[in-house]
């Protein structure tokens, strides 16, 4: 890769040493190494009872050995931080309890996914899907989405991963303007959901000051997207002053500021632009201090490719 292309990296030109940090896989790979399978409830809904049982025992029995491919790939090309699909084991909590079922009995191989990951010494994390909004005006809401949180927080249970920020489960913060009731919901939640719990600020409804402020009245960490930031404060560089202070205010929710994650994007067709570009070509100078980066860019591990090779390119300089 060459310097052009690393050019809108900050620093790129100066010699600065510094450890790199742990750069983080979302979900799946942008080849097809790394893929899950789904059902949709509808098409499910319509099989028999038998016929039920027979898909998810197949699709779980699927979707835990992609689990385990996916520890292999992150061993091999030495990636720190799996971000699990929020969709892994879906329609697990319908009445019906077969999901659930299937779930228990493969328990002994969720554990040995977990001590897998543990021994491989990489942080398996979550961010559950855009329909937990614990700040809803609907009592319905809420109950559905601690519902859904504590349907991960039993897989991660099961996979034997630490109730703590370790492995963390991130969220947004949903309805805005609910600062008070977010905080009343988050101290009420299960002890294996909250240990884990994460909330991180959006382009939308709550700026990174507001999500800092419900972080610091719930006791939960919190997760600065620098990106998310510049698009909700209409910014025209990641270099903004307020983007050094909000990770530093960040990083003291963390009470090991060591686990510290944060999230990297770029924007596609500008700088303030909300959707993903493929590379990251553009970071602040304050994640050079950041143990752990997730990655959201659309070419996945290419990203994180992309990213290392400049890191060494910077630490190699003369």
């Amino acid at each position: 890769m060459s310097v052009i292309e690393f050019q809108n990296l900050p620093n790129a030109q100066q010699c600065q040493k510094s450890a790199p940090p742990y750069l983080g896989l979302v979900c799946i790979t942008s080849d097809k190494q790394v893929r899950f399978r789904t059902i949709t409830r509808t098409r499910y809904l319509k099989l028999s009872l038998s016929d039920r049982q027979s898909a998810l025992s197949e699709l779980y029995r699927h979707n835990l050995q992609r689990l385990h491919d996916a520890l292999s790939f992150c061993q091999q090309n030495k990636i720190q931080l799996y971000r699990m699909p929020s969709n892994l084991f879906p329609l697990n909590d319908l009445e019906d309890k077969i999901g659930a079922n299937i779930l228990e009995a493969m328990s002994a191989d969720l554990a040995t996914i977990g001590e897998r990951a543990n021994a491989l010494s990489i942080r398996m994390v979550l961010h559950p899907d855009q329909y937990v909004v614990l700040s809803s005006d609907s009592p319905e809401v809420v109950q559905a989405s601690i519902n859904n949180l504590a349907e991960h927080g039993h897989i991660f249970d099961l996979l034997g991963l630490p109730r703590s920020p370790w492995s963390l489960m991130n969220i947004h913060g949903g309805k805005s303007q609910r600062t008070e009731k977010l905080v009343k919901v988050i101290s009420e939640l299960p002890e294996n959901i909250k240990s884990r719990l994460t909330l991180e600020n959006d382009e939308y409804a709550y700026s990174a000051d507001e999500i800092l402020a419900v972080c610091q009245q719930a006791g939960v960490p919190m997760v600065f997207d620098a990106h998310h930031h510049i698009c909700h404060e209409n910014l025209d560089s990641y270099d903004h002053p307020s983007v050094a202070s909000m990770f530093y205010a960040a990083r003291e929710t963390w009470t090991n500021p060591d686990w510290q994650l944060v999230h990297i994007s770029n924007g596609e067709q500008a700088f303030n632009d909300r959707k993903h570009s493929d590379l990251i070509t553009d970071m602040p100078n304050v994640y050079y201090q950041v143990p752990w980066i997730e990655v959201e860019a659309k070419q996945k591990e290419e990203a994180i490719a992309h990213l290392r090779s400049w890191w060494l390119m910077k630490n190699n300089c003369t």
